[in-house]
């Protein structure tokens, strides 16, 4: 794509926005929200979209549909962060795989690099365009103090899709692809960064103001095996677009990480580290590097429960980072079943002064 480097165009911007403001170092008290799949299936006025275009994979490719969804959430909570409504596998989609939905199955790909070259693949990377678009479109309509999130899958998690062509729980396959031809791998891994670094400058020039790097099966691979595909690309990623883009906050969420955390946090230097439910946050304010700011981690079914058990979950969190930058968000993505009302108590209970 050939962008050239620069400063992200909002910049500026940090002054009005808590959230970008945390994610570039400052507290905050209360903490800026937002919650991954915030934009999704437990809002009534998502699923009618839905249904209205016809499926999934519609909708991201529906600018304006995707702006919308995008921006429902911010209209009914108010959230600090509006995150772009789009998903991890549009890259393999647009290095050259085919890509559905199966109804109650999940995504899938085709050709399956277990079974196929990579270079068979004939890359089509006017397939992103209409993610810009909904950047374009969703920053003309954002209010001023939210921030715009944009993301990508980083390179292990879309590796694993893209050599089983769906999702598994143990990722065997790209995990046995790995030690048996690490070099057939590699060549994997770095086609996906080279695409996410240009797919990332462009959401940014489009208009988000900070990045995440959603890496949700980092917690299947040794920790041999994490330096070589999770932290080194992402490192890549990271040092690239921020000699491009140097104001542009990176987020790193490597799902599942533990006790890879703070050698994730060290050697990726991203600007901010996602934390799932699984990690103590106090044991993350001890163990993190000083000052680096923080996301999550409510469990999603302490949401789902709510009452005692959410004003307690909720409490704990936030005094286990007493003077760290906080960003409050979930552990991992919003259920569906998750009670609108419930939404709004936590909203309730982070505002409170």
């Amino acid at each position: 794509m050939g962008f050239e480097s620069g400063t992200s165009p909002n910049a500026e911007a940090s002054l009005n926005r808590p959230l970008l403001s945390v994610l570039r170092g400052e507290r905050r008290d209360p903490p800026p929200v937002w919650l991954m799949r915030q934009a999704g299936r437990y809002l009534p006025e998502y699923r009618a979209l839905r249904a209205e275009k016809g499926g999934f994979l519609e909708l991201v490719h529906d600018s304006e549909a995707a702006a919308e969804v995008t921006l429902q959430p911010i209209r009914r909570f108010g959230f600090d962060g509006a995150i772009l409504f789009s998903d991890i596998l549009v890259i393999p989609h647009a290095l050259g795989q085919d890509l559905w939905f199966e109804t109650g199955e999940g995504p899938r790909l085709a050709p399956r690099l277990v079974d196929h070259l990579l270079a068979n693949l004939t890359a089509a990377p006017e397939r992103l365009a209409p993610v810009y678009e909904t950047v374009r479109l969703v920053r003309a309509q954002l209010p001023a103090e939210t921030t715009l999130l944009g993301f990508a899958g980083s390179p292990w998690t879309v590796a694993t899709y893209m050599v089983a062509g769906q999702g598994s729980r143990e990722q065997a396959e790209a995990r046995r692809m790995a030690y048996r031809d690490p070099a057939a791998f590699q060549a994997i891994i770095d086609a996906i960064v080279a695409a996410t670094v240009d797919y990332l400058a462009g959401q940014i020039e489009a208009g988000v103001d900070a990045i995440q790097l959603f890496d949700s099966w980092a917690g299947s691979l040794s920790p041999a095996q994490f330096e070589r595909w999770v932290i080194a690309p992402t490192v890549t990623i990271v040092e690239t677009l921020r000699a491009r883009y140097p104001s542009t906050p990176i987020i790193g969420f490597p799902k599942g990480a533990g006790g890879k955390l703070p050698a994730y946090a060290r050697e990726t230097r991203v600007d901010a580290l996602g934390l799932d439910e699984t990690v103590d946050p106090r044991w993350a304010d001890a163990s993190l590097p000083e000052g680096l700011p923080v996301q999550g981690n409510l469990d999603p079914l302490a949401l789902i429960t709510g009452g005692e058990a959410l004003d307690q979950a909720v409490a704990a969190i936030r005094a286990a980072f007493p003077t760290r930058p906080h960003v409050f968000n979930l552990g991992h993505g919003i259920l569906p079943d998750a009670p609108i009302a419930h939404v709004e108590r936590l909203l309730q209970l982070l505002r409170a002064r």
